[in-house]
């Protein structure tokens, strides 16, 4: 049955699929869109069909080859993965759709084929981070990600050259920890398969190779997911990234690293060694909590819309990672919650960001007024993110807020809990003063005089939206955001409670 190869086709697929398109595109360049759709379509039925036979037959295990692990690579479905894979899958093929116009405006023909080809091999490089079972694939998954981020940012205009090149840097200090913290496990154990290895550790627990091993591999995912302090290459790429790009790997490389840490933290290893035999957890908890501030204190000082989101995706780790700190139950729902949730909220305001960049060319937010008038309905879909962003219910951002501070409280740790709700009313303001910018400041004199010949109505404004290949995906985005905060509930009782170690 072809139900049974979907783990291996969700990441064979685009791959394959990718190294076509710059024939095909040679060809005839307006057959590129399709084959990624087709591609990601290939990958949405796949994750679905995966998180059905997940949670019908439990956990799935894939011998590519039929070699049996240790030996062989696996690829390991359950309902954490599952749930990222739909995420992944679903977020790529609106974004793919949004590109259309976007791409076609900000780069050249001729540039248009290798884009494609890269922005399918960065999806690629997620599934595959998502799905695989195995570390040093993990790893070379996660190179054909990064890979392929860096040059496709470095496709944009400005400094984008320069914050690519930034990302290169850090991008590949985090791979060399990461490897070497893959070797540490590899000389005590002599296995790379998750799940082997998760057998064999506990005897070692107290060795130092295995401390250093881990050690390594935390810190250089958290290069790659910029858990502050090692965030520093992200607000450069993500804001001079072309639009497309910023809307696809904003929302999806720092959540699939937080995966990465989830998965390794308590998979790889048990939970108490994190929690009880060394305070891995305390450290990431206060790292977190300063992620948290300073991100949402960093917006508060941006000009720059895109920008401004950049240091609010720094702020959305930290709260992911305080989630995981505080090692309960509760708190690590908040904190896999959070990793879908914050997908949708990134896409969500990162495509407003470059539908507004499209039509307007503006990207400082002092220059937003009355921009709900010019575009109504993109306008609309910034609120809906915006707002739930801040926490405002039934939007999804509150739901996963609420778990985290309700695992901060059961874990007694009341300045999690302050650091929390501090960020939150900096979220509204930041928030709240984008939208009155937008919605309700006064315009400045004599701006209506300069545009009344184009329109009827007296304060000269007229209507320019963001063409329906912009608006649909958007729309389908923020709709998201309302149903994933309806059905909350249903999510963490169907899917996310069965992600939870029994142990916690």
């Amino acid at each position: 049955m072809i139900s049974e190869q979907f783990p291996a086709l969700i990441v064979v697929t685009p791959l394959i699929l990718s190294l076509f398109i710059p024939v095909v595109g040679w060809w005839k360049r307006k057959l590129c869109l399709p084959i990624v759709l087709a591609a990601l379509s290939v990958c949405m039925i796949s994750a679905v069909g995966l998180l059905n036979m997940v949670q019908q037959h439990g956990v799935i295990h894939y011998r590519l080859g039929g070699w049996a692990p240790p030996w062989g690579i696996e690829y390991m479905v359950d309902h954490l993965n599952a749930l990222v894979l739909i995420t992944i899958s679903f977020v790529a093929i609106l974004i793919t759709i949004y590109s259309k116009d976007s791409v076609e405006q900000e780069f050249p023909e001729h540039k248009i084929p290798t884009f494609y080809t890269l922005f399918l091999l960065n999806i690629t490089g997620l599934l595959g981070i998502t799905i695989t079972a195995d570390i040093f694939n993990l790893y070379v998954l996660l190179e054909i990600a990064s890979f392929s981020a860096y040059a496709i940012i470095a496709m944009g205009d400005r400094g984008a050259a320069f914050a690519s090149f930034r990302y290169v840097i850090f991008g590949t200090i985090g791979a060399c920890f990461y490897l070497l913290g893959v070797g540490h496990l590899y000389i005590v154990t002599g296995s790379l398969n998750m799940l082997n290895l998760a057998e064999l550790l506990p005897n070692l627990y107290y060795s130092k190779v295995v401390l250093v091993g881990f050690a390594f591999i935390l810190l250089g995912i958290g290069i790659k997911m910029a858990f502050f302090p090692l965030h520093t290459w992200l607000p450069d790429a993500y804001t001079y990234a072309p639009s497309a790009v910023s809307a696809l790997i904003a929302p999806l490389m720092t959540k699939v690293g937080a995966y990465a840490m989830i998965r390794v933290m308590f998979t790889v290893f048990e939970p108490n060694f994190s929690i009880g035999l060394f305070p891995i957890t305390s450290i990431l908890g206060w790292l977190a909590a300063a992620a948290i501030l300073f991100g949402s204190i960093m917006a508060l000082a941006q000009k720059d819309f895109k920008r401004m989101l950049c240091f609010v995706i720094i702020a959305e780790i930290g709260y992911i990672v305080i989630g995981i700190a505080v090692a309960n139950r509760t708190g690590l729902t908040g904190a896999i919650l959070h990793i879908v949730n914050d997908v949708f909220m990134m896409a969500c305001l990162f495509s407003v960001a470059g539908a507004i960049i499209y039509k307007t060319g503006i990207r400082d937010i002092y220059q937003f007024r009355y921009l709900h008038r010019k575009m109504p309905f993109t306008m609309a879909i910034l609120v809906i993110g915006a707002l739930s962003v801040v926490g405002v219910p039934p939007l999804c951002g509150f739901f996963s807020k609420w778990y985290l501070i309700l695992g901060a409280f059961e874990a007694k740790n009341w300045i999690f809990v302050v650091v929390l709700l501090i960020s939150t009313l900096i979220n509204a303001i930041l928030f709240f003063r984008v939208i009155e910018i937008a919605y309700l400041e006064p315009r400045e004199p004599g701006h209506a005089h300069a545009h009344a010949h184009n329109t009827g109505n007296p304060e000269g404004i007229k209507r320019e939206e963001a063409p329906l290949s912009m608006l649909i995906p958007m729309f389908i985005i923020a709709a998201g955001i309302i149903l994933i905060g309806v059905f909350s509930g249903e999510i963490i009782a169907r899917v996310i409670k069965f992600a939870i170690p029994a142990t916690l």
